[in-house]
């Protein structure tokens, strides 16, 4: 089977595709090659398949390092529209790809740097039990002994974003694993901690599902400034500095598509034998 290896932003992927080559991945083999020891080493496995729907030019699919298939990847998104023009599958400027949750619109700005159409997040949650749990029009509920004010949004995956004074400081792995537990989240949920340095600039860090703390989050960015503008704490055009590198989220609010701006590179290919 080959393979690439890339990354965005820092957030590394196993990168192959089923449209030239057969062959079958349970979830315990991917779980093996996610091992940075003994395996091949990544945050998630991006698979790239034939379209089943005529409107899109491919199906995606990702799976975590656990062997989990999971809704979305913002870096990887990027990351499979480099794939695809550099294996020569597409010469598209344009590629529509379809996913289990959402379907997502890929343009390349240049050679390396890709703007993905994330779709407009939701704010119905319809992902997460317990909806009686929110605020009204605040799409936040109050964890950890009703002290921590918590805000929700799924951009075709689950995410929980907190406002913290200082992302240095912030205790992201000790409440990242209580808020993971809470039974509210039965298929669990990312959790970002946002700074807000001006309505522009936010710096923010991720603690994955099933992962732990990223360099970067792709979709994460996209939560943390669809909450800041749903709450006017931000701007229409927000950078956002991550542990990896900057993305730029464009969102003019609701009704409206949210678009996400960055890079992805191409690390090396291989085979392996499976």
């Amino acid at each position: 089977m080959n393979f690439s290896k890339m990354h965005g932003l820092g957030n590394d992927f196993m990168v192959i595709e089923s449209i030239t080559q057969d062959f079958v991945l349970p979830s315990l083999k991917i779980k093996e090659l996610s091992n940075r020891n003994t395996g091949i080493g990544f945050d998630q496995l991006l698979l790239i398949e034939k379209s089943y729907n005529s409107k899109y030019d491919f199906h995606y699919r990702i799976f975590n390092s656990n062997g989990n298939e999971v809704e979305q990847c913002g870096n990887g998104a990027r990351c499979v529209g480099l794939f695809l023009v550099l294996k020569g599958l597409t010469n598209k400027k344009q590629i529509h790809l379809s996913t289990n949750k959402k379907n997502i619109i890929i343009n390349f700005i240049s050679q390396d740097i890709i703007e993905v159409n994330m779709n407009e997040p939701d704010f119905q949650l319809s992902s997460i039990k317990s909806l009686e749990y929110l605020k009204n029009h605040n799409f936040s509920v109050k964890i950890i002994n009703n002290n921590l004010l918590c805000s929700l949004v799924s951009i075709g995956n689950p995410h929980c974003v907190i406002q913290v004074e200082s992302i240095k400081h912030a205790p992201v792995k000790n409440i990242s694993k209580i808020i993971e537990k809470k039974s509210i989240f039965p298929c669990g949920i990312n959790i970002g901690f946002m700074q807000i340095l001006n309505k522009n600039h936010i710096k923010l860090r991720v603690y994955e599902r099933n992962e732990g703390e990223t360099q970067s989050c792709g979709s994460g960015a996209c939560a943390a400034v669809a909450i800041g503008i749903a709450k006017n704490l931000l701007a229409n055009n927000v950078k956002v500095e991550l542990l990896g590198g900057n993305l730029s989220i464009k969102w003019k609010g609701f009704g409206k598509s949210l678009y996400m701006i960055g890079p992805a590179n191409y690390i090396y290919e291989g085979f392996i034998y499976i």
